[in-house]
């Protein structure tokens, strides 16, 4: 059953997801020592549940990049203007 809510740890993974350049494979994001802690945790998270390929960064999985492109959509819907009400 899907969650009703985003916790601070999912709004991270979709905040990285949102960082991957989806026209090209690639391309690929490298998550330094130095990010900020969350940053860092929630990739490790994407890469233990298979959606990128390194535990800093990395490329896309396939799933991932599904992943990526629904959490972009979304970032898409909810940010452009309704033209019609």
């Amino acid at each position: 059953m899907p969650t009703s809510h985003f916790s601070p740890e999912l709004f991270e993974e979709v905040k990285i997801l949102g960082l991957f350049n989806l026209s090209t494979t690639q391309e690929g994001i490298k998550v330094h020592s130095n990010a900020a802690p969350e940053a860092i945790a929630a990739t490790r998270r994407l890469h233990d549940k298979g959606l990128i390929t390194q535990d800093d960064g990395g490329y896309l999985t396939s799933l991932g990049h599904d992943a990526a492109q629904h959490a972009q959509d979304l970032l898409t819907i909810l940010t452009t203007e309704t033209l019609a009400s």
